[in-house]
């Protein structure tokens, strides 16, 4: 049977331009490709992420906002929906040019202060896990220095309206509600309309991809020390699935995510998502019968290369499902020496 043309994407972006929301796709050099940033048209003019800090990437940005009748010095507020460099990277200069306000989750304000040393600390406790989860430690260095350099395209910035869980941005016409959704990062935050049932969701939602639930350092925790054989580990996906289900709850028609085009029913897409977790986590425990491995060791046998060329984004997503797998008491986690290795119980 013929499947009907894919309208359906596009009359999202329809209802959300009726709604005063542009979406902006600004080039990025990750695999991810493109990232939306949303221009609102109200008072004060709002642009929510940035993009990354890239000529490339302000160049496209300032010809659509001139397509849409407006510069960068027009912006009276710049949201931040979470601390990835695709979201933040141009945010010192447009603050500067536009003079905007920064509106962003108030755990986030003082890991933008010191952007450089923030991800420093990020990339050291990224190689601790890695090792601690074995990943080869000439390969976790590799990956350590590739790291290093997409640190450029990261911004500094001040956030001059901390957000808490909760707390409502006003415009003229809109009033948008701010609820943190940890998860794929430790600072999502979403932006919710009610009235008109419309959220800003940044990377939180996706419709074409999952949200990987990275393990990042918690926001405020210092740097691990070089001999540091780790605290416990920050639970992403346990997180991340608490936080959909919260989104879940929400009367949302029209979700506006930070890559790909709109989600239309959100719940039907959270569903979907809660299964594809329970079968990567079925899988992962068949790996796991015949012996006990780490983390690494499953990666490579999920993926094969892509483990080795993306290990810490493999590595997260192993032990996200593998904490669901302990939470059932299916698995157990063991220290072997320097490295963590996982057996069925």
């Amino acid at each position: 049977m013929n499947r009907p043309a894919p309208a359906e994407p596009e009359a999202g972006l329809a209802e959300a331009r009726d709604a005063g929301i542009h979406c902006i796709p600004i080039p990025t050099p990750f695999l991810v490709g493109r990232v939306n940033c949303y221009l609102i048209e109200d008072d004060p003019l709002t642009l929510v992420d940035t993009g990354p800090n890239s000529g490339k990437s302000l160049d496209d940005l300032e010809q659509a906002l001139r397509q849409l009748g407006h510069r960068v010095q027009d912006l009276g507020l710049i949201v931040i929906t979470h601390q990835h460099i695709d979201h933040v990277g141009l945010l010192e200069i447009l603050a500067r040019r536009s003079g905007a306000d920064v509106a962003a989750l108030h755990l986030l304000g003082p890991y933008l202060e010191d952007f450089a040393a923030n991800a420093t600390a990020d990339d050291a406790f990224s190689m601790q896990i890695m090792l601690r989860h074995g990943v080869p430690p000439e390969l976790a260095t590799a990956l350590g220095a590739v790291g290093a350099a997409f640190r450029a395209f990261g911004s500094s910035g001040r956030v001059t309206i901390p957000l808490h869980d909760g707390d409502e941005l006003t415009f003229r016409d809109r009033t948008l509600t701010a609820l943190h959704r940890p998860g794929h990062s430790p600072s999502d935050t979403i932006f919710f309309d009610e009235r008109r049932r419309l959220l800003v969701a940044g990377d939180h939602l996706l419709s074409r991809i999952s949200s990987n639930p990275l393990l990042s350092r918690p926001l405020g925790a210092p740097p691990p020390g070089p001999d540091d054989p780790g605290a416990e580990r920050p639970h992403a996906l346990v997180d991340y699935i608490a936080s959909m289900r919260r989104t879940q709850e929400l009367p949302a028609k029209l979700v506006l995510g930070g890559h790909g085009p709109p989600v239309l029913d959100h719940v039907a897409l959270i569903e979907e998502r809660f299964r594809g977790h329970a079968r990567r986590a079925r899988k992962l425990r068949r790996l796991l019968e015949p012996q006990p491995l780490t983390a690494y060791d499953l990666a490579s046998q999920m993926w094969g290369n892509v483990a080795v060329t993306q290990a810490f984004l493999t590595i997260s997503e192993v032990l996200g499902h593998l904490d669901l797998l302990i939470a059932d008491g299916e698995v157990r986690e063991d220290l072997d020496g320097p490295v963590t290795r996982f057996a069925v119980i």
